[in-house]
């Protein structure tokens, strides 16, 4: 298994930890890959991204889904835009368990699952409040993925928990395709059913990548990403263009 420690610190750009219940952004360069770590495991956090040089173009989850005909992201699937351009590269995934199909806690949720008195951030609490800092707001906040949770659909067609989360250690590798804003809330996932709030610290990591082989896999796993990249590559040679 692949860890943190075989990181050359040469080529880390980005290290933190991000305490449970808390929030973070930042944004990844092209060519970069975020490393989001479980060190004492994961029962899911939510997460968003942005083209960070024109956030208007975001994540698409139902796009995301669609081109690829999986709604459960691992190693070798993309994140697209909503203009079909890819955000992200999963180089890398030791969990296998990530779910792009429930949407992100609230306080109503937390209320119902936590008490009505209870005072614990929520992941929309938690968007909302990093987003903020970029000038960005409620309007900005679209259906997310939720890295290290697993989410099954039982036989009447209703999302259910299932108990594979991360464990201690596990961790998935983001290769940016694009200037990316990357923003995470480490809350429990929406569907949790544990009534303890307990969110375990994650580390994020961001290092300098290999560029990508003619053979890479997220470039040529199928047709679609194929395109995808065809996309992404065409938009980074007309700003080429435009910047001359």
């Amino acid at each position: 298994m692949l860890t943190k420690s075989n990181l050359d610190p040469a080529l880390v750009i980005w290290d933190e930890a991000i305490p449970g219940g808390t929030y973070w952004s930042h944004l990844i360069r092209k060519g970069t890959t975020l490393r989001i770590s479980a060190p004492e495991g994961s029962r899911g956090l939510s997460f968003l991204c942005y083209n960070a040089d024109n956030v208007i173009e975001r994540y698409n989850a139902a796009d995301t889904a669609k081109i690829q005909f999986n709604a459960f992201l691992t190693k070798g699937k993309l994140l697209y835009t909503d203009m079909g351009r890819v955000l992200f590269s999963i180089t890398e995934d030791t969990c296998g368990n990530h779910d792009t199909l429930s949407g992100c806690s609230n306080v109503a949720t937390n209320s119902a699952k936590y008490g009505e008195d209870s005072f614990y951030r929520s992941a929309r609490d938690n968007f909302l409040l990093a987003l903020a800092k970029r000038n960005m707001g409620k309007r900005d906040i679209m259906p997310n993925v939720n890295w290290f949770a697993h989410v099954a659909v039982d036989g009447n067609g209703n999302l259910v928990w299932a108990e594979q989360v991360a464990q201690a250690g596990d961790f998935i590798d983001l290769r940016a395709e694009m200037n990316v804003l990357a923003v995470i809330s480490n809350t429990p996932h929406v569907l949790d059913p544990n009534p303890v709030y307990d969110p375990k610290p994650i580390q994020v990591t961001v290092w300098k990548s290999p560029a990508p082989t003619s053979d890479d896999l997220c470039r040529t796993s199928c047709p679609e990403a194929i395109r995808g990249f065809q996309n992404t590559d065409a938009y980074f040679e007309e700003l080429s263009i435009l910047a001359h």
